[in-house]
């Protein structure tokens, strides 16, 4: 396979996306905050110091997804035209599920979006939540789903 983002002489370059043709894509990401029981029990009760975790984690993930090629090198800026965050709160692992899906209309897929707002998401827990909780872990996050463009439908089979 060849790597798209090295020129002739081995160095990084940006993909050249002009002769592509705009089509509607969409990305879903998740990934999991685990932490101890209490931390969760709060964050469910609203009782974090901070303020409304899950409404601050929506906001910056949202933000995250935003200026994914601000911190992401090779990322092209696209115009997202669509960006939700979702969370389920498991008592049953301890953890919080953070879904995240975007959506845009262009010649480049938007899954970097996706996973930096995941990304961000749970950074932004971890945020809120690190005064009483040193444990924190972010983990499994992924692409779960893309559709658009020239390699069309993928679809995580396992999670």
């Amino acid at each position: 396979m060849e790597l798209t983002h090295i020129n002739e002489e081995g160095r990084a370059k940006m993909v050249d996306v002009s002769e592509k043709v705009d089509t509607v894509r969409e990305a879903v990401a998740v990934g999991y905050v685990s932490m101890k029981r209490e931390t969760l029990e709060k964050i469910k009760e609203g009782t974090i110091s901070k303020g409304d975790v899950l409404s601050i984690a929506q906001v910056g993930g949202i933000m995250g997804a935003k200026n994914t090629p601000q911190i992401i090198p090779m990322c092209h800026p696209i115009m997202i035209s669509g960006c939700d965050i979702n969370f389920k709160i498991d008592f049953e692992n301890n953890r919080v599920e953070i879904i995240a899906t975007t959506k845009t209309v262009g010649k480049t897929g938007i899954e970097m979006e996706s996973i930096t707002a995941v990304s961000t998401a749970a950074l932004t827990i971890y945020d809120m939540c690190k005064a009483i909780d040193r444990e924190i872990v972010i983990n499994n996050i992924m692409l779960v789903k893309k559709s658009g463009g020239k390699s069309g439908i993928f679809e995580r089979n396992e999670l």
